[in-house]
Parts: structure tokens; C-alpha cells; sequence
């Protein structure tokens, strides 16, 4: 199956060995959590934007894969345990073509820990919203992520989140910015995009 032209499978770490970090949690070589994130778009073009709970600092909905589960299979789960939306709340519009990677701040990285986890390696999947948005519900996992929510526009978050994760936010949104703006006929690149097309 594939989404986005993106290999949905086990096979996306074949010939790559995987280290256990936590039980069913995945280190690969290279010190990379896989990773899933999660751009949720309403029929405005504006995009799910939370509040990381106890805390001030706000973001896309993310998590990290376990050992048995697809890219795919692992949104699902995030989604549900971040948002307490499901399946039948979203249309998947797409996802980023392979990995897109950060690495984390020195001060974040647990030395003793072994493998020792250096970012995370992600695939972002760009989700369309057809329920209704009293479907959300920050309390529906036991340990909830967020504690607030709101819609923000689509560029937004890329200047917003923390530092480290800017440069992967942009990625994410310039790949997928094309699907958004099919789902809900609203323009969303930048006019200085449009400019240099015209130029081009």
C-alpha cells in the first residue's frame, strides 16, 4: 500500500538494523527514532496546532513508531492518542516521500541511555478533518500530549515551533502544500512562490 508515493510496509528498514530503546521502541544506526507526524487540515486550509501539556511550547501532533507497526499503522495510533480522533474523522491526503530528520539539542540527549537516540527521523502524513471538530478530545489517553488546541494558519507552525524542528516543520509543509490546497481550493504558497513561477 502507499500513500503519497510513500512504501506503507515493513520494508522501508530493509537491509537496516534496528536497536531497541525502550520495549518496542526503535534507535536505528545512525542514532534516529522513527517517527511519525501528523498536519491536520480543515476545510479553511488552517491546521491543527497544540500545546505540549505543563508546558508553553505548542506543535503538530507526533510520536514514535513501535517495532510492529507501519508508518501508517503509527499515526493512526498517535492520532487517536493525541487528539482522540479516528479513522473515520480523517481522509489521508498523503505523506512526505522518505525519512525527513532533526537532530536534538545536546542538552536533550540522554548519554546513558543505550543506543543513545541523537533526533528523530519522521514521516509526516498530511490528514484532512471530516468530522466535526467536537470530535477532538486532548483527554482521551490516560497521559495526555496536549492540554490546548486551536486552528492556526498553514505557515504558521514553521515559524512558531521550537528552533531545532523549524527546518523539518518546512519541509513537511512545502511537500505536502500542493495536496492542501487541492483538498480545500484555498490558496496557501506564499506569494513570493507564485512570483517566481511567473519569473521562471
Amino acid at each position: 500500500m502507499a500513500v503519497g508515493g510513500l512504501p506503507l510496509a515493513q520494508g522501508v528498514w530493509k537491509n537496516r538494523v534496528i536497536f531497541f530503546h525502550r520495549p518496542f521502541e526503535m534507535i536505528d544506526p545512525d542514532g534516529y527514532r522513527p517517527n511519525v507526524g501528523i498536519i491536520l487540515l480543515n476545510a479553511q486550509g488552517h491546521v491543527f496546532w497544540a500545546r505540549r501539556i505543563g508546558r508553553d511550547g505548542w506543535q503538530f501532533p507526533q510520536g514514535g513508531m513501535n517495532s510492529d507497526e507501519t508508518p501508517l499503522e503509527a499515526m493512526y495510533r498517535e492520532l487517536e492518542e493525541e487528539t482522540g480522533l479516528r479513522p473515520h474523522h480523517v481522509h489521508v491526503l498523503g505523506a512526505t516521500p522518505g525519512w525527513l530528520r532533526y537532530r536534538l539539542p545536546q542538552r536533550f540527549v540522554r548519554r546513558h541511555h543505550r543506543p543513545v537516540c541523537i533526533g528523530q527521523k519522521q514521516v509526516w502524513f498530511l490528514l484532512r478533518l471530516v468530522g466535526d471538530e467536537s470530535a477532538v478530545r486532548l483527554d482521551a489517553n490516560e497521559k495526555p500530549e496536549f492540554d490546548l488546541w486551536r486552528w492556526v494558519d498553514f505557515w504558521y507552525p514553521a515559524a512558531h515551533v521550537v528552533n531545532f524542528k523549524r527546518r523539518v516543520y518546512e519541509q513537511a509543509l512545502r511537500h505536502l502544500v500542493s495536496l492542501a490546497e487541492a483538498s480545500c481550493d484555498v490558496p496557501l504558497r506564499p506569494q513570493v512562490w507564485i512570483e517566481a513561477v511567473k519569473v521562471g
